[in-house]
């Protein structure tokens, strides 16, 4: 097993906190992240694996177990039984945002608007990252899965994987542990494949957010480009000399509400509506009519708020940190906590805590944290 000497959590995470494990394995190809998983599995003791660390929050303190570092990479091509598609079988250490550019580079629609976001491939479904809009739902086909119960490999499909907002089976949310204990060695997306010209642009979270009319259409460069643009102004993109980018990112979820209460905010709250995209007008052949038209679904959707919205309005703006702390909101976004050169753990959950407290406290909603928390409490 490619054990190295046990590297601090401080240095392998995005937020630049947390302690050192008492081993570290750096596991490059699938046979020996596969063996090294057996391997600690067998022991009982505690373990973790780590891809870019972009969604974590460790304790200061040594974590007492064993650290594998997944760092398998590589693209598979593959045929699609549906035309016009493609399918791209990606290896779990591989770079999100570099899949996301090859992706475009290669005309491949389907993933372009979650550019910049940070961390490995393997760990995109397990929180079903998404951005304006675009969740890996849309495009995941089925992943390759390690069962800790039994150390078998086996090939899951995304219908499995109770993939719903920032969420899946395989994620461990605060105060729980997920509901099925396993690792992901491989992903396989579908794709459309629309060339380098322009295309329409789905999805009207997508389409606001660019600057973009219904009927507006774009190549998917200038998509990943100008999101990237985005980002970067929100420091949501990786930067060693820019400290509002030392973080996990947003720190909360976007809240989603009932229609209903989020009639209660006030009308400059930022909102989107949860409603599935309209279906294009259907035309069926009299000869397979039957009569029976499917009724629509009733009822007002439920309605996406922003969180960093809702922290601004507390109280809390950007760059707000408590008297003495390193950790603080970013400069550049109120959704960030930002680790500002020494920031502890405990510094962190503090201001995390706080936030929650003054959300709540003005209007009545509980924001959840998006990172996985290890020996942390909010």
């Amino acid at each position: 097993m490619p054990e190295i000497t046990p590297v601090p959590l401080s240095q392998l995470t995005t937020l630049r906190v947390g302690g050192t494990p008492q081993r570290t394995v750096d596991a490059r190809t699938t046979g020996e992240l596969v063996d090294a998983l057996r391997d600690v599995w067998s022991t009982g003791e505690r373990w973790l694996v780590l891809g870019g660390g972009s969604n974590l929050l460790f304790s200061d303190d040594e974590f007492d177990g064993t650290v594998i570092l997944v760092r398998t990479t590589g693209i598979e091509r593959l045929p699609s039984p549906n035309p016009g598609h493609v399918r791209l079988k990606v290896q779990a250490g591989h770079s999100w945002d570099d899949l996301v550019a090859q992706t475009v580079a290669a005309g491949l629609s389907g993933i372009e608007a979650m550019a910049g976001i940070p961390g490995t491939t393997g760990a995109a479904p397990i929180q079903n990252v998404g951005a304006y809009g675009q969740e890996i739902v849309e495009t995941l086909v089925e992943v390759e899965l390690i069962d800790e119960s039994t150390g078998d490999v086996s090939v899951v499909p995304a219908s499995d994987l109770g993939l719903g907002l920032r969420t899946s089976v395989l994620k461990k949310h605060y105060g729980s542990v997920p509901e099925r204990s396993a690792v992901i060695l491989s992903v396989t997306l579908e794709l459309a494949q629309v060339g380098h010209g322009a295309v329409p642009v789905r999805g009207t979270q997508l389409r606001s957010a660019l600057g973009l009319d219904a009927d507006a259409a774009v190549p998917l460069a200038w998509i990943r480009e100008t999101v990237l643009e985005i980002r970067a102004r929100k420091g949501m993109v990786l930067d060693e000399g820019d400290q509002d980018t030392w973080s996990a990112g947003s720190f909360f979820q976007n809240p989603v509400v009932s229609a209903q209460f989020a009639a209660t905010l006030p009308a400059e709250a930022p909102r989107w509506s949860m409603a599935p995209e309209p279906e294009a007008d259907r035309v069926i052949p009299l000869d397979q009519f039957t009569g029976f038209v499917p009724p629509r679904v009733g009822g007002p959707a439920p309605v996406k708020i922003s969180a960093a919205w809702l922290i601004e309005q507390a109280g809390m703006r950007k760059g707000f940190r408590l008297p003495g702390s390193q950790a603080s909101l970013s400069t550049k976004h109120a959704l960030a906590l930002t680790n500002r050169g020494r920031a502890t753990a405990e510094e962190v959950a503090a201001l995390a805590r706080l936030i929650q407290q003054r959300v709540q406290s003005e209007f009545g909603v509980l924001l959840q944290p998006e990172p996985v928390l290890f020996d942390v409490e909010l």
